[in-house]
């Protein structure tokens, strides 16, 4: 079974409570993630992971309202809440999104989990060489190999952003898949209050669901104007601020 799973949680530090902020008259960023993916032709099941908080129980119910499976697992280490919950609905190939990807395109999923499906690598994704827009990423695993992550995986960032231990390790058989044209310097995420901005700009414009990359890059190619809202902020500094965790950590074993 492919299962889909959505990583989701309130307590953002750059942007509180943000996938619960409304994009259009009718969806909030967590709906339209959904939304957009139950358009997908080979996931199997959706499910939403998200934390055992307290705050967390607004997922839960939007889930619950949304006809989707959810489960709850540790706040910070998304590792341990992927495999336990890939362990519990039995995925045997997991497909892993973020809910601050609400223009994830169901067209691309299906491509990279093709790609995944029709050859012997451990994992593919379409971010290992970066040629979309960051805020379509998609990156496909089985089970076996998110288990050997859940099992060795030590420094914070490999426990936070669950397969950066296949990107540290040299053991593993990457698959990338690319887009014809390097279109990696536009931002389609929600990390901040100006991403949110540019997104509700573009989704007010397009009619058609899902929105499909192309629908995007027809508003811009009309618009170019509006990529210049979100351009200045740092596609990395999530994982720099991850990364910076890491050597403290390393730091600590060296002294124990």
């Amino acid at each position: 079974m492919i299962g889909c799973i959505i990583q989701a949680h309130t307590n953002s530090t750059r942007f509180p409570k943000k996938i619960l902020r409304n994009l259009d008259e009718k969806n909030n960023v967590l709906e339209f993630v959904i939304n957009q993916l139950k358009y997908s032709k080979k996931i199997d099941k959706i499910v939403i992971a998200t934390t055992t908080l307290i705050e967390d129980n607004t997922i839960e119910k939007l889930a619950k309202i949304n006809h989707c499976d959810f489960f709850r697992g540790s706040e910070k280490d998304v590792l341990d809440r992927y495999f336990q919950c890939a362990e519990h609905f039995k995925f045997k190939t997991i497909v892993r999104i973020t809910s601050d990807c609400p223009l994830i395109d169901p067209e691309i999923v299906d491509k990279v989990i093709d790609k995944f499906e029709k050859s012997n690598f451990d994992y593919v994704s379409n971010t290992f060489e970066k040629t979309f827009p960051k805020g379509l990423d998609v990156e496909i695993f089985s089970f076996d190999i998110l288990k050997m992550m859940w099992k060795n995986a030590k420094l914070p960032s490999e426990r936070e952003h669950v397969t950066q231990y296949i990107l540290h390790n040299n053991e593993f058989k990457i698959g990338n898949f690319e887009f014809n044209e390097n279109l990696s310097q536009l931002r389609w995420t929600l990390d901040h209050e100006i991403d949110l901005k540019f997104l509700q700009e573009i989704i007010q414009r397009v009619q058609n669901r899902p929105i499909f990359m192309r629908d995007v890059l027809q508003v811009l190619s009309l618009e170019p104007e509006l990529t210049k809202i979100n351009s200045h902020i740092d596609p990395d500094e999530g994982l720099k601020k991850s990364k910076a965790e890491d050597e403290q950590y390393i730091k600590k074993e060296k002294l124990n």
